[in-house]
């Protein structure tokens, strides 16, 4: 694994969407990567150490129904605004991650055009898996990628396909980007990545690589692929369920889960990202936001923060065409524009990003159970022969928890830590409250 990922803390951009490029691909160039740039101090204040880019490469439509993996979207601009971006990047320490879309390609991709007009017999026909048949459109029928007609899944089987994806990693990667998100790496058989990161790594030996898969055997899929990591969809999921729910035991059986994951790998970790509905929107009181995110930034993995989920930004994303505008939004030239209301969280995102950055060993943390019950909990996080204690608490009225060796509160509201006479320590927390306590004294 790379180095340098153990102290890494994502901020994730749709660029499409952020950007405010149009929904289809036009003729002409507009160098919009530009208003990227002008957002990467304000991505260097929140804290991190990491830029997670989604696509950037020509498509017809959202980027995920690729044309060209050599080229950058025309409505993003050119391969000089991805040098400069990735040149401003590098001068505020942030490692750049492109969003790898090789799964599937758009119906308008060259060789896939080409397959359609010479045939199922021709040389260009064999980059797909042809289904037999004819589709709704009277054309040949080919697997897609669950069921999107626009979306034309590759056939990995073949030795062309696995040498293109190779020289498209690597072209970047030699560009300068650090890392890749395999999109849809769950929909590719596991002996084709494995065969692909391998030539990856002989040559780019400290990128960073993760897949997106959202259930199954993570362990086996890391294993087998030879990826760094995966999306931990589990986690996700328990964090605002457990917590809407106020079922706390929901979270404690992921975090049992998630520490099993840890003696194998690393999972990239969030609690939104571009496919979801937005945390704000997702859970039913805002309180509950900074419960969310105390467990994320202590609990082991690398964190991403998806981009307007620091302001509280609201969005729900519906299973319709269209259904992701409203979770990819256009930013404000700049920051000072965004509504004063979502400054309070991005402090709050500091402050835990804060506490994360003073504590790298996190990186790799195993959750403990000190105590549970359904509206509240404290976990010891550990590593390294190193601890803080995280409490929580999701009802109205304070609430006396257990904090053995608490000694500080580093992040919270913890009002108050007692030590008895039998020398254990305990904290009162307001109603809902939530503190990260420092075991060592400061």
């Amino acid at each position: 694994m790379a180095h340098w990922i153990d102290n890494a803390i994502f901020w994730h951009v749709y660029p499409l969407g952020f950007v405010g490029a149009e929904q289809r691909a036009h003729a002409g160039i507009r160098h919009r990567l530009n208003h990227i740039v002008d957002w990467l101090d304000y991505a260097v204040a929140l804290g991190a150490s990491g830029l997670l880019l989604g696509p950037i490469f020509t498509s017809s439509t959202h980027g995920y129904d690729t044309i060209d993996h050599f080229r950058i979207d025309p409505r993003l601009g050119d391969d000089c605004d991805f040098d400069q971006l990735i040149m401003e990047a590098r001068r505020r320490g942030l490692k750049v991650i492109l969003d790898g879309v090789f799964n599937h390609v758009g119906r308008d991709f060259p060789l896939f055009r080409a397959a359609i007009e010479n045939g199922t017999a021709s040389q260009e026909a064999s980059w797909f898996r042809l289904l037999g048949g004819k589709d709704d459109t009277g054309g040949p029928a080919y697997a897609t990628f669950e069921g999107h007609h626009a979306l034309v899944a590759l056939d990995h089987d073949s030795s062309d396909v696995t040498d293109y994806v190779t020289n498209v990693m690597n072209h970047w990667l030699d560009r300068g980007a650090s890392g890749w998100r395999l999109d849809a790496a769950y929909a590719v058989s596991r002996p084709f990545w494995k065969t692909v990161l391998t030539d990856v790594r002989q040559r780019h030996p400290h990128a960073y690589i993760f897949g997106e898969v959202i259930h199954g055997d993570y362990n086996g899929f890391v294993t087998a692929t030879g990826v760094d990591a995966v999306t931990q969809y589990e986690l996700w999921k328990a964090i605002w369920s457990a917590i809407n729910d106020c079922n706390l035991f929901e979270l404690q059986w992921a975090l049992e889960r998630h520490n099993g994951f840890l003696e194998h790998f690393v999972p990239l970790t969030f609690v939104g990202n571009h496919d979801v509905t937005r945390l704000a929107s997702r859970l039913t009181d805002e309180r509950h936001i900074a419960h969310a995110l105390a467990i994320l930034m202590t609990v082991g993995g690398t964190p991403a923060i998806y981009a307007g989920d620091e302001q509280a930004f609201r969005g729900i994303k519906e299973n319709r065409v269209g259904g992701d505008d409203a979770i990819r939004p256009a930013f404000p030239a700049r920051p000072e524009e965004l509504a004063p209301f979502g400054w309070p969280i991005y402090r709050l995102h500091q402050q835990l990003i804060g506490v994360r950055r003073r504590h790298p060993w996190l990186f790799r943390a195993k959750s403990r159970k000190i105590h549970l019950t359904a509206r509240k909990a404290v976990w010891a996080m550990e590593a390294n022969n190193q601890t803080i204690l995280v409490a929580l608490n999701l009802r109205d009225g304070d609430a006396i928890l257990p904090a053995p060796g608490a000694k500080n509160v580093v992040a919270g509201t913890a009002a108050a830590i007692t030590i008895e006479l039998d020398r254990s320590t305990s904290i009162r927390l307001p109603g809902y409250g939530w503190a990260v306590l420092s075991t060592e004294k400061q």
